[in-house]
């Protein structure tokens, strides 16, 4: 039996269609804006690493990696993160020793590691030795660097020995920070790398599985930087 008197006619049905539709987009909430959309500077570049953490106590939070496509900001992969066991601090104010994961933006010059590097790795990737040590004394030349071999102002003391760390450096990228004018005194090798037992000395770190995939989908050519954060106050992610 067709409708009676009383029935909407096809015309009628299709016109309160199209109205509930558009009240429906009225009320829907609208996508989120990605991170990167809404941080004050990325580098530059359409590679961005952020590592992310709910306030200066915390010593976990997220890593993720987003390329810039189409003018468009998008999430290529995300994992949980660890900072240094004495939570976040302001970079351009941090102490030495205090076991802080510096915030800021900063560049990532190369990558190393203990194991060989994953096979679609474009960063320069340098390999750990018995003799690779990383200088974190105040008083040498090679402070907040790379050495083969220790130098005679570079107490031992003073130095991560790097091979000794055979989980957390199988893979690792150097972030840039305190870096390319070293302060003394405001801290030195902070890198990302493969997690250890827990909180880290200062660096942030994620499971190994995670630091082979950002090898994989870093490209230098594309000027990636990394963003570290939290989710709000003075040391915001999105301020950097």
């Amino acid at each position: 039996m067709r409708g009676g008197p009383g029935a909407p006619s096809v015309a009628g049905m299709r016109t309160l269609l199209a109205l509930g539709a558009a009240l429906l987009s009225l009320g829907a909430a609208p996508p989120p804006v990605p991170l990167p959309a809404r941080m004050a500077d990325t580098g530059g570049g359409s590679q961005l690493v952020t590592a992310e953490a709910p306030e200066t106590g915390s010593t976990t939070g997220t890593v993720s990696w987003w390329d810039r496509r189409g003018g468009r900001w998008v999430r290529a992969g995300s994992a949980p993160a660890r900072f240094g066991a004495g939570g976040l601090a302001e970079g351009t104010t941090r102490r030495q020793g205090t076991n802080t994961t510096p915030t800021g933006l900063y560049r990532l010059p190369y990558a190393f590691g203990i194991a060989p590097p994953p096979g679609g790795t474009a960063y320069r990737y340098r390999r750990v030795t018995d003799r690779s040590w990383w200088c974190q004394d105040n008083d040498a030349r090679a402070y907040n660097r790379w050495v083969e071999g220790l130098p005679p102002d570079c107490r031992a003391a003073e130095a991560e020995h790097l091979v000794t760390y055979r989980a957390q450096y199988a893979h690792a990228l150097i972030i840039g920070f305190n870096y390319d004018r070293p302060v003394r005194g405001r801290g030195a090798g902070i890198f990302l790398h493969v997690n250890g037992r827990g909180a880290t000395a200062g660096c942030v770190s994620v499971p190994q599985e995670a630091m082979r995939a950002i090898l994989d989908w870093a490209d230098p050519a594309r000027r990636p930087h990394i963003a570290v954060g939290t989710r709000s106050g003075p040391t915001a992610i999105t301020r950097y």
